[in-house]
């Protein structure tokens, strides 16, 4: 009887979770747009719906009713395997996220942690194994199509996500090592008392600015996204590894973007600014609303993740193949090693600061 009450709990969650992320994507393809029209002097979409409201509804009927065309020289299995290969691992990173208080209540005589599906104590290798495992469904899409520009476009998302996933991982070690966890329920949990607390602004003993810095770029690397969108580079590789693709498998590859958007920004919230805690102790309010103020706020900071994505779009070029490898390896690399021995250092010194 446990048993399947837990189950049913936690598929109930995993539902939940993934509607939300679903209906976040439809929302951010609209709001993207807008952002960049409002930033470009322009309306953006108008015509479905009032104000273009309806335009994710638009697209995705588009895109669901397309026809899915599968090229005569491909390899069809993984032609067809490669988009889901991109867009699980983006998904089911989101089972380690805390996205409210860790509160533990009892449902039947079952044990359920309502605001996180799980908590482990390696939770953020899970997420950056996974998200590995996601570089392979853009080379296999690459290379299954039977196409110059998809195999241009996987190998240099190859080399792009080594790189770039790399600094990622180093820049998360400060955190790491001031924290003495892996999971992101206990760093979230350490930074609770006011922003003060917060890893980017000095709690724990010493500030991981710099390493956000590095973590943020190394995120919009990995989710190729402008200024690094050289998988894709529409002017020079059509579309890159998805130039064969149409219908719900290009969509699945867009779904898995702009969930890695949704899970970077939900990581850089958790371990540099507090996740679901606010700012000052008294904004969270007494403790049996902190489920909502704690929502409030840990969607209010992925919210202004997400807004930096469409606002590094619409201001910044695509940086040129050279530089883009060059400042991975020579300046980001460097940093991030900086960082860690310095953080080290202060944490050795100074231990349960």
């Amino acid at each position: 009887m446990d048993t399947g009450i837990r189950l049913a709990l936690t598929l109930s969650q995993i539902g939940v979770v993934m509607v939300a992320v679903l209906l976040t994507v439809a929302i951010l393809t609209l709001l993207e747009r807008k952002v960049l029209g409002w930033m470009q002097d322009r309306m953006g979409p108008m015509e479905v719906g009032p104000y273009g409201i309806l335009q994710p509804v638009a697209d995705g009927l588009k895109l669901f009713f397309k026809e899915d065309i599968i090229p005569a020289g491909a390899n069809k299995f993984m032609f067809s395997m490669a988009p889901v290969l991109s867009l699980v691992p983006a998904l089911i990173g989101f089972a380690v996220i805390p996205f409210g208080p860790d509160w533990t209540v009892d449902v039947g005589g079952v044990n359920f942690k309502p605001f996180v599906i799980t908590d482990i104590n390696i939770g953020v290798l899970y997420i950056l194994a996974f998200a590995s495992i996601g570089a392979y469904g853009i080379i296999l899409g690459g290379w299954s199509s039977n196409s110059k520009y998809s195999l241009l476009g996987g190998l240099r998302s190859a080399a792009q996500l080594i790189s770039y996933e790399l600094n990622v991982g180093l820049s998360i070690v400060g955190v790491l090592l001031l924290s003495s966890s892996l999971s992101l329920v206990t760093i979230t949990n350490a930074q609770a008392g006011g922003f003060w607390n917060w890893y980017f602004f000095g709690g724990g003993g010493f500030p991981q600015a710099v390493a956000f810095i590095v973590f943020i770029i190394s995120a919009v690397a990995e989710t190729n996204r402008t200024p690094f969108d050289l998988p894709e580079a529409e002017s020079e590789l059509v579309a890159g590894f998805f130039t064969e693709y149409s219908g719900m498998r290009f969509a699945f590859f867009f779904l898995a973007e702009y969930g890695n958007m949704i899970l970077v920004s939900c990581m850089a919230t958790v371990l540099f600014f507090g996740g679901w805690y606010a700012p000052f102790e008294f904004l969270q309010g007494p403790e049996s609303i902190h489920w909502v103020t704690g929502i409030f706020w840990f969607v209010l900071k992925v919210s202004s993740f997400l807004f930096l994505f469409f606002w590094l779009r619409a201001t910044l070029p695509r940086l040129r193949y050279d530089q883009l490898m060059r400042f991975g390896w020579k300046v980001l690399l460097p940093i991030a090693l900086a960082n860690i021995v310095l953080t080290s250092i202060i944490a050795f010194l100074f231990p349960g600061n």
